[in-house]
C-alpha cells in the first residue's frame, strides 16, 4: 500500500475524532479512548506483512501496547485537575509528558522484576 494513502487514511481518522470531540465531550472521549492508532497500525501490519512475521509483529504490538498504555492512565486524571486549577495548557501537557515518562520508568523497573522486559 502506498505510504501517502496510509497517511491520508490515518490523518482522516484523527481529524474525524477531533471533529466529534468538538461537538460532544463524551462521544469524542469515547472515540479517542478506543485504541484507534493501535488498530490502524495492526491493520497496516496485517496488510503489509505475511506469515509468521505478520503474526509475531501484530501479537507483539498488542502485547507491548497494553503495557505502554498503563503509565498514561493516571495522567488523564492529572490533566483535568491541573486545568481546573488554572494551570496553563502548555504546562499541563509538559507535566503529562514528564509524568508519563516517570511512570513508564517505574513500570519498567517493576515489570523487570517479574521477567517482563518493556525496553
Amino acid at each position: 500500500m502506498p505510504i501517502f494513502l496510509k497517511y491520508l487514511i490515518t490523518a482522516g481518522i484523527i481529524v474525524l475524532v477531533s471533529e466529534f470531540a468538538k461537538r460532544s465531550d463524551k462521544l469524542g472521549a469515547l472515540i479517542a479512548a478506543l485504541p484507534v492508532v493501535t488498530t490502524i497500525a495492526m491493520i497496516w501490519m496485517f496488510v503489509e506483512l505475511r506469515g509468521q512475521e505478520q503474526t509475531d509483529k501484530i501479537g507483539n504490538h498488542a502485547w507491548f501496547t497494553f503495557w505502554y498504555v498503563l503509565p498514561t492512565l493516571p495522567m488523564f486524571l492529572v490533566i483535568p485537575w491541573m486545568l481546573k486549577r488554572g494551570i496553563h495548557f502548555g504546562w499541563t501537557m509538559a507535566a503529562y509528558c514528564v509524568g508519563t515518562m516517570v511512570l513508564f520508568g517505574l513500570l519498567h523497573l517493576v515489570m523487570k522484576k517479574f521477567g517482563v522486559p518493556l525496553m
